[in-house]
């Protein structure tokens, strides 16, 4: 099954050392005794390098799943981390137990590593190796995620509506596509090998995104912060958006089925968020072929996760 764990750390010297004995006890719980090590030196390395180089808050998250799981350090700087140069010199053990030494320990425990650049921070993270290499060969992956802007309007927009949407299901479903579109960039960055159409998603998620308007955005944002459990939007969006629209549908439904299997470390939707995604995606679409807006009816309370199938 999919995890996801936190821990918030304290700005200070013992923060490396919590998060080592965390996610040392989180791969014994998942039976990975075989992560152990890389995973309490790399953590150790990634915490110190972000209290000394970066600023709160701090935080150490386990995702993925038991197979496959991934480390992530996040801090409040959006200053990129700086990869190892090269090979590193070993003369003793000693060089092993001590933490801030940069990032070349965090290469060699890992499969894969790398940095998300965001608004408000970054997250470095690695999946651990199960022995640590004597060089830092592990791959380095740079993710920044810039938003593309909007698609140009025609003048043949139409203004489509979106009735009784709700609020914090909305949120919540953002939450979620945001980590899956992040999951996406990252398999098609550091696995493409693995994961040959992780690169084609990425392209038709940043293409799904585009169709949507700055005004939308900012009207859900205004509700959110409001705290308003239901909203009304209106925006224009032009005609060719539903072909893509209808796509979508099923490449959600895809991924749904892809992080149940545990090819993706993403979370699947809930059925409240597929139903209401559902509702949302064919809104736009019958709206655009010219049908009226109908209202998001809301979830039964016993709706099922049966029914997400």
């Amino acid at each position: 099954m999919p995890l996801t764990s936190e821990l918030t750390l304290a700005s200070s010297p013992r923060a490396a050392a919590d998060a080592r004995r965390w996610v040392g006890d989180i791969c014994r719980r998942l039976e990975r005794h075989d992560l152990v090590e890389c995973a309490e030196l790399g953590v150790s390395e990634l915490v110190a390098n972000a209290i000394i180089h970066a600023r709160a808050p701090y935080k150490v998250r386990v995702r993925g799943t038991a197979s496959h799981p991934r480390i992530e350090v996040v801090d409040g700087s959006t200053s990129p981390p700086v990869p190892p140069p090269g090979p590193i010199a070993q003369d003793d053990l000693d060089l092993l137990l001590t933490f801030g030494r940069g990032l070349s320990i965090v290469a060699q425990c890992a499969v894969a590593w790398g940095a998300t650049i965001e608004a408000d921070g970054k997250i470095v993270w690695f999946e651990p190796a199960q022995e640590m290499r004597e060089e830092p060969t592990a791959e380095w992956v740079m993710d920044v995620h810039d938003q593309l802007p909007p698609e140009p309007l025609s003048e043949a927009a139409l203004e489509v509506r979106l009735i009784g949407m709700d609020v914090p299901l909305h949120a919540s479903l953002s939450r979620q596509y945001g980590e899956l579109r992040r999951e996406l960039r990252l398999l098609s960055l550091s696995h493409q090998t693995d994961y040959p159409l992780a690169g084609d998603l990425t392209s038709m998620f940043a293409s799904f995104e585009r169709q949507f308007p700055d005004s939308f955005r900012e009207q859900v944002r205004d509700a959110e912060e409001r705290g308003a459990p239901r909203v009304d939007v209106a925006f224009p969006m032009v005609r060719e958006a539903s072909p893509i629209f209808v796509t979508m549908t099923e490449m959600f439904d895809v991924a749904d089925a892809f992080c149940r299997a545990e090819r993706l470390l993403s979370m699947a939707r809930t059925p409240h968020q597929r139903s209401f995604h559902n509702w949302m995606l064919g809104e736009l679409i019958n709206q655009l072929d010219g049908s009226e807006a109908q209202p998001w009816p809301g979830v039964p309370d016993d709706h099922s996760a049966s029914q997400a199938g």
